[in-house]
């Protein structure tokens, strides 16, 4: 074989190595090209549902005062300034407050910003004018970000559009990151070089990358370094600039870009980073705002603002005279902006939630309507109940009252609690507290927590009495003398009652308010326990209930939300209404997706509903409720139930106000005997609760069919106002005694008599 012939064959393999390695190459970069436009061509990014709670509404006649407005801007970031002429921006002026309310897209429609003055008078705002002292008759304020629900990987971004973005911040990025990226294919062969170098003499690859290489790496690669990777990054930077133009590149690099930490959520892209650093919008961060977060992509934990102020303003400075030595930033512009505070907000707004256990609620209601894969991607926009105002004051008071009472017992394990708040009228939620951290991210003991209920269920017994006016009353005599009750299947069951005493014939009113076991027991029985189960379920309770005559006494175990819808049903006159925690849900861009609205049942007739209110405003006047005299003013006449359970393991209190209900659940988690009553443990937390919350009185209207009577208590027959001690009381129409009291005749003889005397 002579030598050229093998030169010949050697020539031939090395022409077929490198056509197959071309091919392998073209392969390679096919399926790459597929992978970067298969990315960017569909959803680039996995979006966190965000959620906000209600907005408040102004209104002229509103009960509010000046200071819960000012708290609630504050929640909102407003900043307080003398003469509010920007958006976010207030002054309080003694009894009138100045601001600007900021743009937002609500699912009815965008919202302007205006400027505006609240007057009020006596904790209630009484006008509302704009600039020119137009009156105007509703302000709707941005609602409070309450927090997301987030990616597997917790990366939490404001997608924004590159108009969005001030022409500072893309040129203080150009400055610093890459001064030809309007120049090159996606690689920068110098900078390359030098990161081949450096990786090869085994510090790494540093320096030299695009910003689509930066994108790439961060969109598409991981974190390693090696020549294979970086090969890959190059090829993929070129494929992406063929493809895309500059400024969709830019655009996805803004919001991609990885720029802190806030506990486990990563903030990407720079429309949060401007809301996490600043409390803006990213179109409003000046120059040297912009530059410090440019100044932050090369080591945002090592620039973190708030963490190492100094390093960050170094680096801000830094970034501002790169721009004027590349004439892409004014040299006087710049100077003045190196002069600049950092104007870093102190607190951040909200992470992942300062509310979970309401968030927990959310969630629940939500997975009925979407899949978890969309609300943890496709950025949707969930408008909630949630009242931040009720919600802090439920928090601090139960936190509060808790640590109250173990000082007074001198507790080694601390209690837990629970509270539900919800409105009367529409049976939205507005405050759900799960423990006594209520950051606590876990057990949700408003929602989860199954404890027997005690008293709670014993309004459920006078209701069903109360629909058969022809066998019961208000004033109805019911026996409180010794039960035994037998019954196949159940050992034999005689309750007793707190005081472990027997009180003989007692008015119907007198043995809810009283909480008298044996006279209810005997009643329910009297009733039928499936009827009373039946009136449970109506109320709005769906659970399975024990087909034993203990459950008429509370041996059931709810959650604090199901005694709560309850309750809920009694406070709104017999009609249902499902509580819930969402309003409305629109797609990222504000399209209206669902509208959770109100859905109402009358699930009773208001009589037997009115009557039964009257006896649980007994129950506060003058029964086991009474305590809540020492809060409440007694005109408000509120309506409400202590519960409390066997070896006083859980205390309960549940009422309603005009405006409002609350349920408050205080014990021990591993069911421990927590020593107190519901009058002695819950009570106090709901009276404090009230009171902060400045309820509306509860007066009902007189139903159809329904009449007041004078009743002689003594003797439970007919009076009138003249007798001593006679009280006022609703019945079925034509159910009320026909006996007349003595202190009734005697007070009619008198006006016979004085009239027989006036016409002789």
């Amino acid at each position: 074989m002579t030598r050229s012939f093998r030169r010949h064959i050697t020539w031939k393999r090395l022409r077929l190595m490198a056509l197959v390695l071309l091919l392998l190459v073209a392969g390679f970069a096919l399926v790459l090209d597929f992978r970067v436009r298969d990315a960017f061509e569909g959803k680039r990014f996995a979006l966190p549902a965000r959620l906000y709670a209600r907005a408040l509404e102004l209104f002229p006649g509103e009960k509010l005062g000046p200071e819960t407005l000012v708290t609630e801007l504050k929640r909102l970031e407003y900043a307080e300034h003398d003469t509010p002429d920007q958006p976010g921006q207030y002054h309080r002026r003694g009894d009138s407050v100045e601001l600007v309310t900021r743009p937002f897209h609500f699912w009815d429609g965008e919202q302007a910003t205006r400027r505006v003055r609240v007057l009020f008078r006596r904790e209630h705002v009484t006008d509302i004018v704009d600039a020119q002292e137009v009156p105007i008759t509703l302000v709707r304020l941005d609602p409070v970000y309450i927090g997301g629900i987030y990616p597997a990987h917790n990366e939490d971004r404001l997608l924004v559009r590159l108009q969005q973005v001030p022409p500072e911040l893309t040129q203080a990025l150009f400055a610093i990151e890459d001064r030809k990226y309007r120049e090159h294919i996606g690689i920068d062969p110098r900078g390359m070089a030098r990161a081949v170098a450096t990786l090869l003499t085994g510090r790494g690859v540093q320096g030299g990358s695009t910003l689509t290489q930066q994108l790439v790496k961060n969109f598409f690669l991981s974190p390693e370094r090696t020549l294979t990777r970086k090969a890959t990054e190059i090829l993929m930077a070129v494929l992406l600039e063929l493809h895309y133009s500059k400024d969709e590149i830019l655009e996805t690099y803004l919001n991609e870009i990885y720029l802190g930490q806030d506990g486990n959520r990563a903030i990407h892209g720079v429309g949060l980073a401007a809301q996490f650093y600043f409390g803006k919008r990213v179109e409003d961060l000046t120059l040297a705002e912009s530059a410090l977060l440019v100044g932050m992509i090369k080591g945002p934990s090592v620039f973190h603002p708030r963490k190492h102020p100094e390093r960050a303003r170094a680096r801000r400075d830094l970034v501002l005279a790169e721009m004027a030595r590349l004439e892409l930033a004014e040299p006087a512009a710049a100077a003045a902006a190196r002069t600049a505070s950092l104007g870093v907000i102190e607190r951040p707004p909200v992470g992942t939630t300062p509310y979970p256990a309401f968030l927990d609620l959310v969630r629940r209601q939500l997975r009925r309507d979407y899949a978890e894969a969309d609300l943890r991607s496709e950025g949707l926009r969930l408008f909630t109940t949630l009242d931040p105002v009720v919600q802090s004051a439920a928090e601090q008071v139960l936190a509060s009252q808790l640590a109250r009472l173990d000082r007074q017992r001198k507790a080694t394990v601390p209690l837990e609690g629970a509270v539900v708040v919800s409105d009367v009228q529409s049976g939205e939620v507005q405050a759900l507290v799960g423990g006594r951290d209520p950051r606590f991210e876990g057990f949700n003991r408003a929602l989860d927590a199954l404890r027997p209920v005690g008293s709670l269920l014993k309004p459920a017994i006078y209701l069903t009495a109360l629909a058969e006016p022809a066998r019961y009353t208000l004033v109805t005599p019911l026996d409180d003398g010794p039960l035994l009750w037998k019954e196949r299947g159940a050992p034999d069951w005689s309750p007793e009652n707190y005081d472990r005493q027997h009180h003989g014939q007692v008015p119907l009113r007198q043995a809810l308010a009283q909480s008298y076991n044996v006279a209810s027991a005997r009643l329910g029985l009297e009733l039928g326990v499936n009827a009373v189960h039946e009136t449970i379920h109506r109320l709005g309770v769906a659970r399975e209930l024990p087909p034993y005559a203990s459950s008429l006494l509370g041996a059931v175990e709810l959650a604090p939300l199901e005694v709560a819808q309850m309750y809920q049903t009694l406070a709104a006159g017999g009609f249902r209404t499902p509580l819930r925690a969402i309003r409305e849900v629109t797609t990222a861009e504000g399209k209206p997706l669902r509208r959770y609205g109100l859905s109402v049942e009358q699930a009773f007739d208001a009589a037997p509903v009115y009557l039964l209110t009257s006896a649980l405003q007994d129950v506060v006047r003058e029964g086991t409720g009474a305590g809540l005299r020492n809060s409440l003013p007694a005109a408000l006449n509120l309506a409400g139930k202590t519960g409390t359970t066997d070896e006083l393991r859980d205390a309960w209190f549940a009422g309603y106000s005009g405006d409002r209900v609350a349920v408050v659940w205080v014990g021990h988690d591993d069911n421990t005997p927590a020593g107190l009553t519901g009058a002695a443990g819950a009570l106090p937390v709901w009276g404090e609760l009230m009171r902060r919350l400045n309820p509306e009185p509860l007066a009902p209207p007189l139903p159809d069919g329904v009449e007041r009577v004078w009743i002689d208590p003594a003797s439970g027959w007919r009076a009138d106002r003249d007798c001593a001690g006679a009280i006022e009381l609703p019945f079925w129409r034509d159910s009320a005694p026909e006996e007349t009291a003595p202190c009734a005749a005697s007070t009619s003889r008198k006006i016979k008599n004085w009239f027989r005397r006036l016409f002789e």
